[in-house]
């Protein structure tokens, strides 16, 4: 579960990227968060993350706080950020090593992980082969099999399915629907409108830092009263803004 209460973030002092937000995204669901370029979509990731510091409010991750106690809220997720390009000299065994080191995965359990995932992933192949051979979408596949490594309740994904061959981001829309499934949670932002559609069961649209919407497709239905698609809804909200 993630808790988001009255967050602010302030960049050089006037331009609020992200403005008195509030999101409470709940055990068992997906959670799609949508919105243009320069919304805040990236901004608010990286303050639920640790990784920027909030202005004021406050972020619980299954009820502890990112700002209080950030390592131990920082163990309740799996992060995957926008860009994969990270640890490129690194094999891939070697960065899915490192990333079970850093969160005290038992040795036995992680060469289970490991197996399963590549296997899965289609990888088992390219693990002793360098990051920086990967093309675009094994790099992302890597960064996603170390982010779920310590097996978190909590799936943070930062545009996930970009790069991804069909295949891969087949299977990785189904890893996600059976982690909520489990009871656990999944929040990703995505320009992909109609991946959002069908596969998530709540979304929050986010222009100019504040949240224009958040709830179902069924909702935001009835909230446009129309019968459209998620994309023109989208689009219809943000351009009136």
């Amino acid at each position: 579960m993630i808790e988001i209460s009255n967050v602010t973030k302030t960049y050089n002092g006037t331009t609020k990227a992200v403005d008195s937000l509030n999101l409470d995204i709940r055990n068992g669901e997906i959670f799609g968060f949508l919105g243009p370029n320069g919304a805040g979509k990236t901004t608010t990731i990286k303050m639920i993350t640790g990784i920027t510091e909030l202005d004021q409010g406050e972020i619980k991750l299954n009820g502890i706080s990112i700002v209080k106690d950030p390592l131990k809220a920082k163990k309740q997720f799996g992060f995957v950020p926008d860009s994969p390009d990270m640890f490129l000299r690194l094999k891939g065994i070697e960065y899915l090593n490192f990333m079970g080191d850093m969160y005290e995965v038992p040795k036995d359990l992680r060469k289970e992980r490991i197996e399963v995932l590549s296997k899965r992933f289609d990888m088992s192949d390219a693990l002793n082969d360098k990051i920086q051979t990967y093309s675009h979408g094994m790099r992302q596949k890597i960064v996603i099999m170390g982010a779920i490594m310590h097996d978190p309740s909590i799936w943070i994904l930062d545009e996930p399915l970009t790069g991804l061959d069909p295949k891969s981001a087949h299977i990785l829309k189904e890893m996600m629907r059976e982690h909520a499934d489990n009871g656990n949670t999944v929040f990703f932002s995505t320009h992909v409108l109609e991946v959002a559609e069908k596969l998530c069961d709540r979304v929050a649209i986010i222009n100019k830092g504040k949240i224009l919407f958040c709830g179902t497709l069924e909702e935001i239905k009835e909230h446009m009263k129309e019968n459209s698609s998620l994309e023109n809804m989208f689009l219809e909200m943000t351009e009136n803004e």
